[in-house]
């Protein structure tokens, strides 16, 4: 069964009686066939109209839905040959940070991204994708490796934030943050960054200072979360939505304030819908991000990125 969001409750109503009505098809001698077709193409236009008017706060709440793919698998879906690369050589490995050597459809790429896990223990030892300062070392570590190989470096960034504990904060999390962001702008190489659930402050800025910034059609993009935000302005998590829509953290709004050079699209009803077609169409804008990049030089690259993130705002 699949998970359905608080406004998709039509859609879910819609589809459960098409499932009722097919397994009442596949037990008796009724031909239903025509009330099935009917129905489904009804749940269909319910779905695409929904999506096609999504609000800021529901683009955020399909963002975070739990059948979203996380980096795991796009790293099956988009790369090949794999290799993990793991630790900070300081203190330990930070499991909200993965990443290594691999292949997209032939290039040789250094893959870097948040992971959240899927299920309740995965999402525990990746800690809801929120990194420590150790994953951001990890980062710094990975992409240096690039640097010295010559390697494009390709970023998908999923996280709510990066972990606020004390000890985070004990290990020097500003810092690590700081100087992953910093990493980023200082690479030699193309950085390619995709923000492919949620973008959520400085630490996912500090995978995503890049030449070219994609970011898939539902994803979101802020400096903090909705709730965050209206617990400040409001002192209430309940003024969410009307925060969502006041920071516009949506890819269509950051793509017109040249925050994001590219959105990705989806298939109707999210990513979690259909995760071949959306990894599919990421795969396909990775590639063709890289090979634009792959004419530049060092000193256009790093100018490039300078000049891009300094215009924002």
């Amino acid at each position: 069964m699949p998970t359905y969001l608080e406004f998709e409750k039509p859609i879910a109503e819609l589809e459960a009686r098409v499932r009722e009505l097919r397994e009442t098809a596949n037990g008796g001698d009724i031909d239903i066939h025509a009330d099935v077709d009917r129905l489904e193409a009804k749940a269909a236009k319910l779905l695409s109209d929904t999506y096609g008017r999504l609000t800021p706060w529901q683009k955020a709440l399909v963002a975070r839905h739990p059948e979203r793919p996380h980096f795991k698998d796009f790293v099956v879906a988009i790369a090949q040959d794999f290799v993990p690369l793991a630790g900070d050589r300081a203190f330990a490995d930070d499991a909200a940070i993965m990443g290594g050597l691999a292949r997209i459809e032939g290039q040789r790429v250094v893959l870097i991204g948040h992971e959240k896990g899927e299920d309740t223990a995965s999402r525990l030892r990746h800690n809801f994708g929120m990194a420590k300062p150790e994953g951001y070392r990890k980062a710094i570590r990975l992409m240096q490796l690039a640097n010295r190989f010559g390697l494009p470096v390709v970023t998908l960034v999923d996280t709510p934030g990066a972990f606020p504990g004390v000890e985070a904060e004990e290990r020097g999390q500003a810092e690590a943050i700081a100087r992953s962001t910093q990493e980023c702008l200082a690479l030699n190489v193309p950085l390619i960054a995709v923000i492919v659930g949620e973008g959520g402050s400085g630490g996912a800025v500090a995978l995503a200072a890049a030449n070219r910034v994609l970011m898939f059609e539902h994803a979101v993009y802020s400096v903090i979360s909705p709730e965050g935000c209206a617990s400040i302005l409001w002192r209430t998590a309940d003024k969410a939505a009307d925060a969502a829509e006041a920071m516009r953290i949506t890819a269509q709004d950051l793509q017109s304030l040249g925050v994001v050079d590219r959105i990705v699209p989806e298939p109707i009803g999210g990513a979690h819908r259909d995760p071949d077609v959306a990894m599919q169409s990421l795969k396909e804008a990775i590639v063709e991000e890289l090979r634009g990049c792959a004419s530049l030089g060092p000193r256009e690259l790093i100018a490039q990125r300078r000049a891009k993130f300094l215009a924002i705002g």
